[in-house]
């Protein structure tokens, strides 16, 4: 009976154990959990069928960017990509983008396509600060900008949302916060103790009145698509959506959702 119950402290504590050197692991390796900069770091602007500037912003570090003007008249977009990949990953969006009255800005933030540093919920919020005021020196004033974000970049947008006030805020696949999401995906993990990087998008949008195009496929095995539903229900009006039932995370740039963003920017006018 005593052998009995000292194998079970020792099953319990060898779990427990298990459990905290799982714990020390993700806590100093979360990071490179959540970012994935891609490792081929050639970006490739031959599938864009508009010419556009590369262009280097001064953040903490040089950051690579593509500058597309169409019209000085028209809107800019500020681009912000999700936590993986590079710029060339999104050409086919940038080139639908392009067919429409606006110029565009995307960035790389740091890590990402080439660039110095280590990316981090701080850095990003610097990036796209940094990304903001390179716009504003060549003329183009807040009011003139419609912020993008994609996926984790729907936080980065949400964020500088939250300091400036702009022409517009579209959203693809947003998330309330990462808090949330993480406990999507490690349940059995404090998250809330642990994670560095919190974006929490959900309380920011209470406060920001800019025009938001709220746009999330409803079979989304990433970003749940309730997270997107509760975006666009807390966002305060003008609001617009657009939901799509057969669409996963990386949404099908399809002729109804290039017909949603287009009205959406007609609208800001």
């Amino acid at each position: 009976m005593k052998k009995s119950k000292m194998n079970i402290i020792n099953i319990i504590a060898s779990i427990l154990i298990l459990y905290l050197i799982l714990v020390v692991f993700i806590f100093f390796y979360q990071r490179k959990l959540l970012y994935h900069p891609s490792e081929n770091n050639y970006l490739d602007e031959t599938n864009l069928n508009h010419k556009i500037e590369r262009v280097y912003i001064q953040s903490d570090n040089e950051l690579v960017a593509w500058h597309y003007i169409k019209d000085k008249k028209f809107k800019t977009i500020l681009f912000f990509h999700g936590n993986a990949g590079k710029l060339d990953n999104r050409v086919y969006k940038l080139n639908e983008l392009s067919r429409l009255d606006v110029n565009y800005l995307i960035v790389a933030y740091r890590g990402f396509s080439g660039n110095k540093g280590n990316p981090s919920e701080k850095g990003l919020y610097i990036d796209s600060s940094a990304a903001k005021n390179w716009l504003n020196n060549i003329g183009v004033e807040d009011e003139s900008i419609i912020l993008y974000g994609e996926s984790l970049g729907t936080a980065v947008a949400v964020n500088l949302a939250s300091e400036n006030e702009f022409a517009g805020i579209i959203l693809e696949s947003p998330f309330t916060s990462m808090v949330k999401l993480a406990k999507k995906y490690y349940p059995y993990l404090p998250v809330k103790i642990l994670l560095k990087d919190k974006y929490e998008s959900e309380k920011k949008l209470r406060n920001i009145n800019t025009p938001i195009l709220v746009m999330h496929g409803e079979q989304d095995t990433i970003v749940p698509f309730e997270m997107g539903k509760r975006i666009y229900e807390i966002s305060l009006q003008p609001k617009y959506r657009y939901f799509n039932e057969i669409d996963d995370h990386m949404m099908d740039y399809n002729s109804q959702l290039i017909q949603s963003i287009n009205q959406f920017i007609k609208s800001l006018n």
